[in-house]
């Protein structure tokens, strides 16, 4: 497994969440899996990334896949207690580091329940106000 991935994937494990801004391109795009929109920025996606893991609960990993730049972390966890599957996608650049992570999921009550938590969380957030302009 790449480097970046082990570190990405020990450190949401083990609930280390602030090392992961390091492993991110300074440019890295994020497509979340609640809406269709792009979070752009090491910043802002690390901020986004931060509230998702405290709303994700039971979480573990199921499978790693990839090779080269490309890798699917394939996960399982809870959402307001409802049942969730999902895969990271993600694209290293040339210095190894994430450049872009796109999440899918399913069931779609899942993502509707994680959209209202992070909503919630968000909103109650005002240092995250700041990165609303790193959505396109």
């Amino acid at each position: 497994m790449h480097p970046t991935i082990q570190k990405f994937h020990d450190s949401v494990l083990a609930n280390e969440h602030d090392s992961v801004g390091a492993l991110m391109a300074e440019n890295i795009r994020f497509q979340p899996p609640t809406y269709w929109a792009t979070w752009n920025g090491r910043d802002a996606v690390a901020a986004v990334l931060g509230h998702v893991n405290e709303v994700f609960t039971d979480f573990e990993y199921r499978r790693v896949m990839g090779e080269g730049r490309d890798w699917a972390l394939e996960f399982q966890c809870k959402v307001d207690g409802l049942d969730c599957v999902g895969v990271d996608l993600m694209t290293l650049d040339d210095d190894g580091l994430i450049a872009a992570m796109e999440v899918v999921m399913r069931p779609y009550k899942t993502i509707g329940a994680l959209r209202a938590a992070m909503n919630e969380r968000v909103a109650k957030d005002p240092s995250f106000l700041k990165h609303k302009s790193a959505l396109s």
